[in-house]
């Protein structure tokens, strides 16, 4: 599939922040479980955190196939740096979808320009790939509206200064999911601890808790009971971004793989003189491409007006599953070097499980291609 020019120089740009920007950070920031600051300001300063944001506001107004070759080079560098940006994004996407003018007016310019980041919240400790099943609550009180719950699997939870949040009106209707912006500094908004987690680990996952957290009846984002609808519209989007993801690092440990295959000799050759090594090799690169392709022609088809519910997620499952799939690979081919922190492969590895958790599991994504098959 051919890239115009503006695509293929975005594309191009992107990867060369990547390689010479992020990845230099990836280790330390995955050893310290710390996100690289000075990186996301390098984004925005390529106004990359403006992605999904209007022109008119500052934003990139990006179509769905540069939203997906910019997080594919993103995940390239580092999978965590990504992560945060495409969350950042369905934040400013929901913005630019529901909010009034004067909601836009007032958040869209500043998070265009990186800060606040933003954050998506529709997660619960009992109620993750069921969201009718959450039980946060959003009472209106006069011109306000009062929060109470609790949100999980937060990316962006430390970092973010504004979350766009999901909320029953009614606690006792599955349908009556709204949307709501709460901006961070609200009272009543409580910021749990980090997740110790097997990968991601740079990223900033935690528990948001609102504890009767007031906010004014503006930033209500949608009418009340059409929160999940848009939530589910929006996540549609989302998908292709991770699949993007999925084959950003699948990409990353491919090429680690080759380097690696033509550099370490055993009997006297490189190992990627050995059958074994190169069928591994060429597995890697048609499943990567594979997943490349499908992740594009998702793309292609929301930017052309088609739905896109079954192509993202064949994308997305299909692209998450070939990143686990090819890191594991990769860690076979450097043998015990790959089992250490010497390495990069070790972090892709450990990286790649999440791809095929968040916005939609593996076995979401098989349910939504076959109701539509049936």
């Amino acid at each position: 599939m051919d890239l115009t020019p503006e695509q293929a120089a975005i594309r191009e740009t992107v990867r060369e922040f990547a390689v010479e920007e992020i990845r230099p950070t990836a280790r330390d920031a995955d050893e310290t479980a710390t996100f690289p600051e000075d990186v996301w300001d390098g984004l925005a300063d390529l106004e990359l955190t403006g992605l999904t944001a209007p022109e008119e506001y500052g934003g990139f107004d990006a179509d769905r196939l540069t939203y997906a070759l910019v997080n594919e080079e993103v995940a390239y560098g580092m999978l965590a740096v990504a992560t945060a940006l495409s969350v950042h994004c369905l934040a400013t996407a929901c913005i630019r979808e529901f909010g009034s003018p004067d909601v836009r007016e007032a958040w869209l310019p500043a998070m265009v320009e990186g800060r606040p980041v933003g954050a998506f919240a529709l997660s619960e400790p009992d109620a993750g790939s069921n969201p009718a099943e959450m039980s946060t609550v959003a009472r209106r009180d006069g011109d306000e509206y009062v929060l109470d719950g609790t949100k999980q699997w937060i990316t962006n939870g430390e970092r973010a200064g504004v979350v766009v949040v999901f909320a029953k009106t009614d606690p006792d209707d599955p349908g009556s999911v709204t949307q709501f912006l709460v901006p961070k500094d609200t009272d009543g908004l409580l910021v749990g601890d980090r997740e110790d987690k097997l990968g991601l680990r740079a990223s900033d996952t935690t528990q948001l808790t609102f504890d009767g957290a007031r906010i004014p009846a503006e930033y209500r984002l949608t009418e009340e009971g059409e929160g999940l609808s848009a939530a589910l519209s929006t996540l549609t989007g989302g998908r292709i971004g991770i699949a993007a993801q999925s084959v950003g690092l699948a990409q990353a440990a491919l090429d680690e793989a080759l380097a690696y295959a033509a550099d370490r000799e055993q009997f006297d050759r490189p190992i990627g003189e050995f059958q074994s090594i190169r069928h591994k090799l060429a597995e890697m690169h048609t499943e990567t491409q594979a997943a490349r392709l499908l992740t594009r022609d998702a793309a292609r088809r929301e930017d052309a007006g088609e739905s896109v519910r079954t192509a993202a997620s064949m994308a997305k499952y299909y692209a998450s599953e070939t990143a686990v799939d090819v890191t594991n690979e990769a860690v076979q081919i450097h043998g015990g070097y790959g089992y250490t922190t010497d390495f990069p492969v070790e972090r892709l590895y450990r990286d790649a499980k999440v791809t095929t958790i968040y916005e939609g599991t593996t076995e979401i994504q098989k349910n939504v291609v076959a109701r539509e098959l049936l």
